[in-house]
């Protein structure tokens, strides 16, 4: 038996850690080939949901002086949320994870952020905000999927050049960034697509942050659809985590983003600096004007844009960037 062990990008605060990932006996949804084209690359992402988790498996992080022990979930998910008071510069740091399991053992190594100081943070959705996936069309978002490798699909005008200002606003070193966490619909099965699709565009490195694995083809031909609410949740752990924090809010129109955000403006009224709704058809929706009209109305100023060099323009005006 083959274990596949994937971890995720964590965060740290003043007070607690978090690291959290999966567990698989088969062939885990980190597996991305390039070089795959046509049905071959059509096969590999359908077998990105036919993965089999490992549930009640111990795993093991080893972090500064740090050395605990947990369980995989029913799903083969771990998270480690333990406290830690040590001092620690900030930036990006390296963690172990360690799993033993009858005469197999892997050992893999993650990443966790310890932000820097900045006046604001940033919180994207991902499908139709940076990257083209076409939501509002069930066939042809599934049709991009299963036809585009990663390095063939496409991103929006001008949003590498909107987010690396917005990464490097206020700061006065190159070393330190503004805060990136990317947060979808889509499942966890493929997160190792949207963080190499980020690499390859060269967009902020980010926490991604997504939804509950998916273990069948019935799954796939649902994925990113269904109940958005677990974005709301996983947008409230973060404002939660960094309350110190103003954050700037980036989606689109294609789903539930402009009703999301302003869930989230009427839970933390002063955290929220900015929100950007990207237009994804021909004409602005009159539902996602009022929407932001009422957010306006909160002191929190918005942006409705068919291109990002509007939002860009946009930044600049209210001093973001």
């Amino acid at each position: 038996m083959k274990l596949d062990l994937k971890l995720y990008r964590g965060y740290v605060n003043d007070q607690e850690l978090v690291v959290f990932g999966h567990l698989f006996k088969s062939w885990a949804p980190d597996k991305y080939r390039l070089d795959r084209r046509g049905i071959r690359h059509a096969f590999s992402i359908i077998h990105m949901f036919r993965i089999k988790p490992l549930p009640n498996v111990k795993i093991r992080l080893k972090f500064r002086g740090l050395d605990v022990t947990t369980k995989t979930q029913d799903d083969g998910y771990f998270r480690f949320s333990i406290p830690f008071t040590e001092e620690l510069e900030s930036g990006w740091h390296s963690y172990e994870i360690i799993c033993e399991l009858h005469e197999f053992g892997i050992i893999e190594k993650g990443e966790l952020l310890k932000p820097y100081e900045s006046k604001f943070a940033i919180i994207s959705d991902i499908d139709d905000t940076f990257l083209i996936s076409h939501s509002n069309s069930f066939f042809k978002k599934l049709y991009v999927m299963l036809s585009k490798n990663v390095n063939k699909r496409k991103i929006f005008d001008d949003v590498v050049k909107h987010y690396r200002a917005l990464s490097i606003a206020g700061q006065d070193s190159k070393e330190a960034s503004n805060s990136f966490f990317y947060v979808s619909s889509s499942e966890w099965n493929l997160y190792e697509f949207i963080e190499e699709f980020a690499r390859i565009h060269e967009l902020p490195k980010a926490v991604i942050k997504l939804k509950k694995i998916k273990t069948g083809i019935r799954d796939f031909l649902s994925s990113g659809r269904g109940s958005h609410n677990h974005k709301y949740e996983k947008i409230k752990d973060i404002i939660s985590f960094y309350p110190k924090l103003q954050y700037v809010l980036l989606g689109d129109d294609s789903q539930k983003d402009p009703y999301l955000y302003e869930r989230i403006c009427k839970t933390y009224p002063l955290s929220i600096g900015a929100i950007y709704i990207r237009q994804t058809k021909g004409s602005q929706k009159k539902e996602v004007q009022e929407i932001l009209k009422n957010i306006e109305d909160m002191g929190v100023v918005t942006c409705y844009f068919r291109n990002s060099e509007k939002a860009i323009e946009h930044s600049r005006e209210v001093e973001i960037i």
